[in-house]
């Protein structure tokens, strides 16, 4: 069963993230499923550190992106979802290729959210663990 509130497709993912940072930094989202949203980022001279690395704030980006659009499609239409607290654990670097991202819900609630995201390389290997709080506001009357 869907945990979806409003209509979610990679296509509606990337039609609200065109002239963003998340279209900027070449996040792609590639999956829907009904309990997780699925994305990727390049590691290249866009999203790399000095030391060749994935940059950790890239990362962060992901996480937050995946997080943020799960919760913001888990709500009812014109609810509107917001980031309170986000944190990351990297794991392992990434020198090329793309990490990919997986967002499921920890807690969907009346006005909190918990979002899970995990970050993959290319050979399968978690470079980073995410949880994203959100607060979830209700429609302006």
């Amino acid at each position: 069963m869907s945990i979806w509130k409003q209509p979610i497709s990679v296509a509606e993912l990337t039609r609200i993230h065109v002239d963003t940072a998340v279209a900027h930094l070449g996040i792609e989202f590639i999956e829907v499923g009904d309990d997780f949203i699925k994305a990727r980022i390049p590691v290249n001279e866009h999203t790399r550190q000095p030391y060749g690395l994935l940059h950790g704030g890239v990362s962060v980006v992901l996480a937050e992106t995946l997080g943020s659009c799960g919760a913001a499609y888990a709500c009812a239409a014109g609810y509107r979802a917001v980031g309170l607290d986000i944190n990351a654990n990297h794991l392992r670097g990434a020198t090329s290729g793309y990490v990919t991202g997986i967002t499921r819900p920890v807690h969907i609630g009346r006005s909190t959210q918990v979002w899970q995201i995990d970050l993959f390389n290319d050979a399968g290997e978690m470079t980073c663990a995410s949880r994203i709080t959100m607060a979830v506001l209700a429609p302006k009357s």
